[in-house]
């Protein structure tokens, strides 16, 4: 289990526990955080789990795949520190995780 803290784009934080194994975007679903869509169900095919992680949380996960590069591109507001909550997966390593979601999902 990890703590996670979501940022809504007007500031909301909302912390929840989340098993070992889970991702990001089903984090998110599973506990009613709003911001994140996750269409195509975690399969890297869309960009509505649009996130954003500040420099230190970028270092820790690694760069997005080359399919994750190119579901980013597909979104206007992709920032340098955009990734895709799909392809984050939960571990002990995660402890504390922040996460920005974004005013918009594509």
């Amino acid at each position: 289990m990890a703590k996670i803290t979501f940022i809504q784009f007007d500031g909301t934080e909302s912390v929840v526990e989340v098993e070992d194994g889970s991702s990001i975007m089903n984090a998110a679903i599973d506990n009613g955080i709003n911001g994140i869509d996750g269409d195509c169900g975690g399969e890297c095919s869309c960009a509505t789990c649009h996130i954003t992680l500040n420099d230190e949380w970028m270092a820790k996960l690694g760069q997005p795949s080359e399919q994750e590069e190119s579901m980013l591109d597909l979104n206007p507001d992709r920032e340098v520190n955009s990734r895709l909550g799909c392809q984050i997966k939960i571990s002990a390593e995660t402890e504390g995780l922040v996460v920005n979601l974004p005013e918009f999902q594509y």
